[in-house]
């Protein structure tokens, strides 16, 4: 059902938090499974120098949000809003098709970071 590296994350997420005084913030929900998942970004020289997320939701929500925190950490803006939704089942070892929904939440939560962090400058 799920990958060793999915449960490896939802047992021990990376990066799971709030950042006080975030330079971005974007939140996402599922209206349908009821995830919530949040995204916190500081930015540096245009690079995502540090990022956290709160999710509320099952293993494969955790999992995902961890997993999206680990892939964007160190990336420029431009690198970051590309990662796709297929970045991160795939990185993850996959998802069963009834979770990939989930992947879809964290990719377009740092998206949404990411816009807030550009508005605010």
């Amino acid at each position: 059902m799920y990958s060793k590296k999915v449960l490896d994350h939802f047992q021990n997420p990376r990066n799971q938090g709030k950042i006080e005084n975030p330079d971005g913030v974007g939140q996402v929900g599922n209206p349908v499974c009821g995830d919530i998942m949040k995204v916190y970004i500081k930015v540096k020289d245009n690079k995502i120098s540090d990022i956290k997320f709160e999710t509320l939701g099952c293993g494969a929500a955790i999992a995902t949000s961890s997993m999206i925190t680990e892939l964007a950490r160190g990336k420029t803006l431009e690198e970051a809003v590309k990662i796709s939704r297929q970045d991160i089942a795939n990185e993850l070892g996959g998802l069963p098709a009834v979770k990939m929904h989930c992947s879809n939440l964290a990719a377009d939560a740092l998206k949404k970071a990411i816009e807030d962090s550009r508005r605010r400058r």
